[in-house]
């Protein structure tokens, strides 16, 4: 059901059933008009979530509480903590009702998890964080993982996902705050899309999806709804992905990686313009471009 058929939108999570959306009273003032009227309004709900690896706990993020397996994977690979979804065993999700939150107990393989003991931080996260905890700029991640694929990308296909985005955004059509992260094939077919409150967590919960099913990172490319800043694009790359669209701008530091990586960088994307910043090659352009 949808909020304006309900009092909250709600997903079910791990063995729980948790709200997404939250429909509030409002009042409603017009400037041009000297009587407020009274209304409601879905809100998206944002959650800690506490990351456990064995019983230790790892960090806490605030997130909308849907698709927190796929999150977790996510950000477990783009954290560096894991090279690969095998090496996860099972993810645990169970409420903290003391605490309001939601906790996932992260079970590794067993040489991954002493090789994460060894070099656990502890990290408290606003909404969708990237870069808590980190003392040196030397400690800014880096993706490793090596992009693939020669396979181009067309203008078309990548504007054919840029418009099927508006619909796909299932809560934030409801909300009109949370950000998207989509994966789409080379036909621009959208494949999967994860949404959040924050930008960070709507692509790791989209790679945690994409590495559960064993996604080809040279199979299609990945378009998000937010601004494009480093983080985002050692996320991608940490994933594999060749190609990143963004719809707003990117900062001079994403587009630094994205050179560093070798990877396509698509950003200001409209659905009649976008921009390319790097990796043009890469593309399929117009013959008069």
């Amino acid at each position: 059901m949808r909020p304006n058929d309900q009092d909250s939108l709600t997903a079910e999570t791990g063995d729980a059933t948790v709200e997404t959306a939250r429909r509030v009273p409002t009042l409603v003032v017009a400037y041009d008009d000297p009587q407020p009227r009274d209304g409601t309004r879905p809100l998206a709900v944002e959650m800690p979530v506490n990351l456990v690896y064995g019983t230790v706990p790892y960090a806490v993020m605030m997130t909308t509480p849907a698709d927190l397996v796929d999150f977790a994977y996510g950000f477990s690979l783009t954290e560096g903590i894991v090279a690969s979804a095998d090496e996860i065993r099972s993810v645990e999700v169970e409420a903290d009702a003391a605490e309001g939150g939601m906790r996932l107990l992260v079970d590794l393989v067993p040489g991954r998890l002493r090789e994460h003991l060894a070099r656990k931080r502890a990290m408290s996260g606003r909404t969708g964080c990237g870069v808590c905890g980190i003392d040196d700029l030397a400690a800014l991640p880096k993706a490793e993982a090596p992009l693939h694929g020669a396979k181009r990308v067309t203008i078309a296909a990548i504007q054919r996902a840029l418009l099927a985005m508006g619909d796909a955004q299932v809560l934030n059509a409801e909300t009109r705050a949370v950000h998207a992260a989509a994966w789409a094939d080379l036909d621009g077919s959208l494949v999967a899309l994860r949404e959040d409150v924050g930008r960070h967590n709507g692509l790791d919960k989209l790679i945690g999806a994409l590495i559960r099913r064993g996604t080809d990172p040279a199979d299609g490319f990945v378009v998000i709804t937010s601004r494009c800043s480093f983080e985002m694009v050692e996320k991608a790359a940490s994933l594999g992905a060749t190609v990143l669209v963004a719809i707003s701008a990117p900062t001079s530091l994403a587009i630094d990686r994205a050179r560093l990586h070798g990877m396509t960088l698509c950003a200001i994307a409209r659905s009649d313009t976008l921009t390319v910043f790097t990796g043009r090659e890469r593309l399929d352009l117009p013959a008069h471009a």
